[in-house]
Protein backbone atom coordinates (compact mmCIF):
# COMPACT_ATOMS: atom_id res chain seq x y z
CA UNK A 1 0.00 0.00 0.00
CA UNK A 2 1.56 2.86 -0.98
CA UNK A 3 1.78 5.78 1.86
CA UNK A 4 0.53 9.74 1.11
CA UNK A 5 1.05 12.50 3.05
CA UNK A 6 -1.39 15.02 2.41
CA UNK A 7 -0.98 19.22 3.56
CA UNK A 8 -5.11 19.38 3.99
CA UNK A 9 -7.01 22.64 3.83
CA UNK A 10 -10.60 22.15 5.54
CA UNK A 11 -13.30 24.40 4.16
CA UNK A 12 -16.90 23.88 4.36
CA UNK A 13 -18.67 23.99 1.36
CA UNK A 14 -21.73 26.18 1.34
CA UNK A 15 -23.28 25.34 -2.38
CA UNK A 16 -26.09 27.15 -4.42
CA UNK A 17 -26.88 25.27 -7.44
CA UNK A 18 -28.22 28.36 -10.15
CA UNK A 19 -29.35 28.96 -13.55
CA UNK A 20 -26.22 30.96 -13.45
CA UNK A 21 -24.36 33.38 -12.18
CA UNK A 22 -25.57 36.38 -10.63
CA UNK A 23 -25.04 40.18 -12.32
CA UNK A 24 -23.34 42.92 -9.97
CA UNK A 25 -26.35 43.72 -7.57
CA UNK A 26 -28.26 40.92 -9.21
CA UNK A 27 -30.39 38.31 -6.63
CA UNK A 28 -30.77 34.76 -7.69
CA UNK A 29 -32.91 32.28 -6.49
CA UNK A 30 -31.09 28.65 -6.42
CA UNK A 31 -31.00 24.98 -4.52
CA UNK A 32 -28.88 24.43 -1.27
CA UNK A 33 -26.58 21.92 -0.32
CA UNK A 34 -23.68 21.58 2.62
CA UNK A 35 -20.85 19.29 1.94
CA UNK A 36 -17.62 18.52 3.34
CA UNK A 37 -14.62 20.21 1.39
CA UNK A 38 -11.04 21.76 1.02
CA UNK A 39 -8.80 20.99 -1.67
CA UNK A 40 -6.27 19.29 1.20
CA UNK A 41 -9.61 17.19 2.68
CA UNK A 42 -10.84 16.32 -0.62
CA UNK A 43 -7.61 14.96 -1.85
CA UNK A 44 -6.73 13.15 1.20
CA UNK A 45 -10.55 11.27 0.89
CA UNK A 46 -9.57 10.31 -2.47
CA UNK A 47 -6.45 9.22 -2.33
CA UNK A 48 -7.84 6.87 0.83
CA UNK A 49 -10.66 5.50 -1.43
CA UNK A 50 -8.01 4.51 -4.18
CA UNK A 51 -6.25 2.63 -1.50
CA UNK A 52 -3.43 4.87 -0.30
CA UNK A 53 -2.06 4.74 3.30
CA UNK A 54 -2.68 8.50 4.15
CA UNK A 55 -1.97 11.16 6.74
CA UNK A 56 -2.85 14.40 7.11
CA UNK A 57 -1.79 17.77 9.20
CA UNK A 58 -4.07 20.80 8.94
CA UNK A 59 -5.96 22.96 11.44
CA UNK A 60 -10.25 23.18 12.09
CA UNK A 61 -11.32 25.34 14.37
CA UNK A 62 -13.12 24.73 17.76
CA UNK A 63 -17.00 24.89 16.05
CA UNK A 64 -19.45 22.27 14.99
CA UNK A 65 -17.94 22.48 11.03
CA UNK A 66 -14.42 21.22 12.81
CA UNK A 67 -15.76 18.40 14.44
CA UNK A 68 -17.58 17.30 10.72
CA UNK A 69 -14.13 17.15 9.58
CA UNK A 70 -12.29 15.36 11.97
CA UNK A 71 -15.01 12.65 12.27
CA UNK A 72 -15.02 12.34 8.56
CA UNK A 73 -11.74 11.66 8.82
CA UNK A 74 -12.00 8.80 11.09
CA UNK A 75 -14.51 7.26 9.21
CA UNK A 76 -12.06 7.56 5.93
CA UNK A 77 -9.52 5.70 8.46
CA UNK A 78 -7.13 8.77 7.61
CA UNK A 79 -4.70 9.22 10.27
CA UNK A 80 -4.92 12.30 11.65
CA UNK A 81 -2.83 13.01 14.48
CA UNK A 82 -1.52 15.88 13.26
CA UNK A 83 -4.71 17.80 12.94
CA UNK A 84 -5.24 20.84 15.53
CA UNK A 85 -7.80 22.59 17.08
CA UNK A 86 -7.64 26.44 16.88
CA UNK A 87 -9.19 28.32 19.71
CA UNK A 88 -9.26 31.10 17.91
CA UNK A 89 -10.14 30.81 14.64
CA UNK A 90 -13.07 29.35 12.98
CA UNK A 91 -12.84 26.01 10.41
CA UNK A 92 -12.35 27.08 6.76
CA UNK A 93 -15.84 28.20 4.82
CA UNK A 94 -16.16 28.51 0.90
CA UNK A 95 -19.17 29.41 -0.80
CA UNK A 96 -19.77 27.61 -4.45
CA UNK A 97 -21.72 28.65 -7.20
CA UNK A 98 -22.61 25.64 -9.43
CA UNK A 99 -24.34 26.61 -12.82
CA UNK A 100 -26.62 23.82 -14.92
CA UNK A 101 -23.28 22.44 -16.75
CA UNK A 102 -21.61 21.88 -13.73
CA UNK A 103 -18.98 24.86 -13.79
CA UNK A 104 -18.16 26.19 -10.79
CA UNK A 105 -17.23 29.59 -8.99
CA UNK A 106 -16.10 29.68 -5.31
CA UNK A 107 -15.14 32.17 -2.72
CA UNK A 108 -13.35 30.98 0.56
CA UNK A 109 -12.33 32.34 3.74
CA UNK A 110 -9.52 30.42 5.25
CA UNK A 111 -9.63 31.04 8.97
CA UNK A 112 -8.09 28.31 10.19
CA UNK A 113 -6.27 26.92 7.31
CA UNK A 114 -4.35 29.92 7.52
CA UNK A 115 -3.04 29.75 10.71
CA UNK A 116 -1.07 26.71 10.19
CA UNK A 117 2.59 27.32 11.04
CA UNK A 118 5.61 25.88 9.42
CA UNK A 119 6.61 24.66 13.12
CA UNK A 120 3.72 22.13 12.57
CA UNK A 121 4.69 20.76 9.20
CA UNK A 122 8.10 20.12 10.78
CA UNK A 123 6.43 18.63 13.66
CA UNK A 124 4.72 16.64 11.48
CA UNK A 125 7.50 15.05 9.80
CA UNK A 126 9.37 14.81 13.00
CA UNK A 127 6.40 12.15 14.38
CA UNK A 128 6.27 10.59 10.97
CA UNK A 129 10.44 9.47 11.18
CA UNK A 130 10.18 8.35 14.61
CA UNK A 131 7.47 5.55 13.15
CA UNK A 132 8.94 2.07 12.37
CA UNK A 133 9.31 2.67 8.78
CA UNK A 134 10.87 5.91 8.29
CA UNK A 135 9.44 7.89 5.49
CA UNK A 136 6.01 6.64 5.83
CA UNK A 137 4.97 9.16 3.03
CA UNK A 138 6.11 7.82 -0.25
CA UNK A 139 4.33 10.78 -1.62
CA UNK A 140 3.60 14.28 -0.20
CA UNK A 141 0.81 16.11 -1.70
CA UNK A 142 -0.27 20.20 -1.07
CA UNK A 143 -1.61 22.89 -2.17
CA UNK A 144 -1.66 26.84 -1.43
CA UNK A 145 -4.83 27.06 0.50
CA UNK A 146 -3.13 26.71 3.93
CA UNK A 147 0.15 29.03 4.67
CA UNK A 148 2.72 29.63 2.45
CA UNK A 149 5.25 29.06 5.27
CA UNK A 150 3.52 26.02 5.50
CA UNK A 151 4.02 24.89 2.19
CA UNK A 152 7.60 25.26 2.23
CA UNK A 153 8.32 23.96 5.43
CA UNK A 154 6.00 20.80 4.47
CA UNK A 155 7.81 20.27 1.08
CA UNK A 156 11.35 20.92 2.19
CA UNK A 157 10.67 18.21 5.12
CA UNK A 158 8.42 15.66 2.85
CA UNK A 159 12.26 16.21 0.54
CA UNK A 160 14.26 15.71 3.22
CA UNK A 161 12.85 12.28 4.87
CA UNK A 162 13.10 11.08 1.02
CA UNK A 163 9.18 11.49 -0.16
CA UNK A 164 8.05 12.13 -3.75
CA UNK A 165 6.22 15.68 -3.58
CA UNK A 166 3.25 16.53 -5.98
CA UNK A 167 2.58 20.46 -5.47
CA UNK A 168 -1.00 21.67 -7.09
CA UNK A 169 -0.48 25.68 -7.25
CA UNK A 170 -4.15 26.43 -5.95
CA UNK A 171 -5.35 28.65 -5.47
CA UNK A 172 -3.81 30.47 -8.60
CA UNK A 173 -1.47 32.48 -7.78
CA UNK A 174 1.15 35.16 -10.11
CA UNK A 175 3.96 33.97 -8.70
CA UNK A 176 5.40 30.49 -6.93
CA UNK A 177 8.18 30.96 -4.37
CA UNK A 178 10.98 29.86 -5.93
CA UNK A 179 12.14 27.47 -2.82
CA UNK A 180 8.81 26.05 -3.14
CA UNK A 181 9.06 25.61 -6.78
CA UNK A 182 12.91 23.47 -6.56
CA UNK A 183 11.33 21.29 -3.87
CA UNK A 184 8.49 20.10 -6.14
CA UNK A 185 8.84 17.04 -8.16
CA UNK A 186 5.03 17.33 -10.19
CA UNK A 187 3.20 20.39 -10.53
CA UNK A 188 -0.17 20.15 -11.56
CA UNK A 189 -2.10 23.59 -12.01
CA UNK A 190 -5.48 23.84 -13.60
CA UNK A 191 -5.80 25.87 -17.15
CA UNK A 192 -5.94 29.19 -14.77
CA UNK A 193 -3.65 28.36 -12.52
CA UNK A 194 -1.05 27.72 -15.43
CA UNK A 195 -1.93 30.81 -17.01
CA UNK A 196 -1.46 32.40 -14.13
CA UNK A 197 1.95 31.24 -13.23
CA UNK A 198 2.88 31.91 -16.80
CA UNK A 199 0.89 35.01 -18.26
CA UNK A 200 0.12 32.56 -21.47
CA UNK A 201 -3.53 32.03 -22.27
CA UNK A 202 -4.29 28.18 -21.72
CA UNK A 203 -7.78 27.31 -23.79
CA UNK A 204 -6.51 24.24 -25.70
CA UNK A 205 -3.83 21.10 -24.93
CA UNK A 206 -2.03 23.22 -27.54
CA UNK A 207 -1.85 26.01 -25.56
CA UNK A 208 -0.81 24.07 -22.27
CA UNK A 209 1.85 23.04 -23.88
CA UNK A 210 3.34 26.10 -25.07
CA UNK A 211 2.31 27.42 -21.53
CA UNK A 212 4.24 24.20 -19.65
CA UNK A 213 7.59 25.50 -22.44
CA UNK A 214 7.85 28.50 -19.99
CA UNK A 215 6.90 26.90 -16.77
CA UNK A 216 9.84 27.00 -14.41
CA UNK A 217 12.14 23.66 -14.90
CA UNK A 218 12.06 22.40 -11.35
CA UNK A 219 9.72 19.99 -11.46
CA UNK A 220 10.36 16.95 -13.01
CA UNK A 221 7.44 16.96 -14.30
CA UNK A 222 4.53 19.28 -15.06
CA UNK A 223 0.71 18.47 -15.77
CA UNK A 224 -1.86 20.92 -16.51
CA UNK A 225 -5.55 20.10 -15.81
CA UNK A 226 -7.37 21.31 -18.60
CA UNK A 227 -11.63 20.05 -17.71
CA UNK A 228 -13.53 18.40 -20.28
CA UNK A 229 -10.25 18.29 -22.24
CA UNK A 230 -8.54 16.25 -19.60
CA UNK A 231 -4.46 16.35 -19.17
CA UNK A 232 -1.30 17.81 -20.80
CA UNK A 233 1.62 16.32 -19.22
CA UNK A 234 5.28 16.94 -20.13
CA UNK A 235 8.35 15.29 -18.55
CA UNK A 236 11.72 13.61 -19.85
CA UNK A 237 10.99 12.25 -23.21
CA UNK A 238 7.22 12.47 -22.75
CA UNK A 239 4.68 15.37 -24.25
CA UNK A 240 1.30 13.90 -23.45
CA UNK A 241 -2.02 15.26 -24.23
CA UNK A 242 -4.84 12.48 -22.68
CA UNK A 243 -8.42 12.86 -23.08
CA UNK A 244 -10.63 12.23 -19.97
CA UNK A 245 -13.32 9.49 -20.80
CA UNK A 246 -16.43 10.14 -21.44
CA UNK A 247 -19.06 10.87 -18.49
CA UNK A 248 -22.14 12.67 -17.79
CA UNK A 249 -21.30 15.91 -15.65
CA UNK A 250 -23.06 16.67 -12.43
CA UNK A 251 -20.75 18.88 -10.61
CA UNK A 252 -17.20 19.97 -11.22
CA UNK A 253 -16.82 20.61 -7.79
CA UNK A 254 -13.81 18.37 -6.63
CA UNK A 255 -12.72 17.14 -9.66
CA UNK A 256 -9.15 18.60 -9.78
CA UNK A 257 -8.76 17.50 -6.35
CA UNK A 258 -9.73 13.64 -6.98
CA UNK A 259 -7.28 13.74 -10.62
CA UNK A 260 -4.28 15.19 -7.70
CA UNK A 261 -4.98 12.57 -5.36
CA UNK A 262 -5.10 9.94 -8.04
CA UNK A 263 -1.98 11.21 -9.79
CA UNK A 264 -0.27 10.86 -6.22
CA UNK A 265 -1.25 7.31 -5.56
CA UNK A 266 -0.31 5.76 -8.84
CA UNK A 267 2.82 7.54 -8.90
CA UNK A 268 3.61 6.34 -5.31
CA UNK A 269 2.49 3.06 -6.79
CA UNK A 270 5.07 2.84 -9.52
CA UNK A 271 3.45 3.97 -12.42
CA UNK A 272 4.73 5.88 -15.59
CA UNK A 273 3.52 9.74 -15.59
CA UNK A 274 1.30 8.17 -18.72
CA UNK A 275 -0.61 5.72 -16.66
CA UNK A 276 -0.67 8.10 -13.66
CA UNK A 277 -1.91 10.64 -15.99
CA UNK A 278 -4.71 8.72 -17.50
CA UNK A 279 -5.67 7.19 -14.51
CA UNK A 280 -6.68 10.62 -12.85
CA UNK A 281 -7.97 11.51 -16.06
CA UNK A 282 -10.96 8.81 -14.71
CA UNK A 283 -10.72 9.62 -11.18
CA UNK A 284 -11.46 13.37 -12.08
CA UNK A 285 -14.14 12.06 -13.96
CA UNK A 286 -15.99 10.47 -11.91
CA UNK A 287 -15.92 13.25 -9.45
CA UNK A 288 -17.97 15.28 -12.00
CA UNK A 289 -20.62 13.10 -11.83
CA UNK A 290 -21.46 13.01 -8.04
CA UNK A 291 -22.41 16.68 -6.35
CA UNK A 292 -20.58 17.98 -3.79
CA UNK A 293 -16.71 17.77 -2.58
CA UNK A 294 -16.42 14.85 -0.84
CA UNK A 295 -19.32 12.52 -1.88
CA UNK A 296 -17.61 12.58 -5.42
CA UNK A 297 -14.30 11.56 -4.12
CA UNK A 298 -14.44 8.20 -6.14
CA UNK A 299 -13.24 4.49 -4.86
CA UNK A 300 -10.58 2.55 -6.57
CA UNK A 301 -12.95 -0.14 -8.27
CA UNK A 302 -14.89 2.33 -10.16
CA UNK A 303 -11.67 4.35 -11.49
CA UNK A 304 -10.73 0.77 -12.62
CA UNK A 305 -14.22 0.25 -14.43
CA UNK A 306 -14.42 3.67 -16.08
CA UNK A 307 -11.30 2.93 -17.67
CA UNK A 308 -11.49 -0.37 -18.64
CA UNK A 309 -14.63 0.76 -20.39
CA UNK A 310 -13.44 3.36 -21.91
CA UNK A 311 -10.53 1.06 -23.29
CA UNK A 312 -13.39 -0.76 -25.16
CA UNK A 313 -15.16 1.76 -26.93
CA UNK A 314 -13.51 2.52 -30.26
CA UNK A 315 -11.86 6.10 -31.13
Amino acid sequence: MTRIAVLASFNMDLVMRAARRPEAGETLQGEFAMFLGGKGFNQAVAARRLGADVAVVGRVGDDAFGARFLAALDAEGIDRTAVSVDADAGTGVATVVVEPDGTNTIIQAPRANRALTAHDAERFWQRTARRPVRGRAGTALLNLETSMPAAIAFARAARDAGARVVLNPAPAVSRLPDELLALANVLVPNALEAQALTCVSVRTPLDALGAMMVLPRGPQALVVTLGERGAVAVAKDLRLHAPPPAVEVVDTVGAGDAFCAALAVRLGEGAGIEDAVRFANAAGALAATVAGAEPSMPRRRAVEALLASSAAVPR
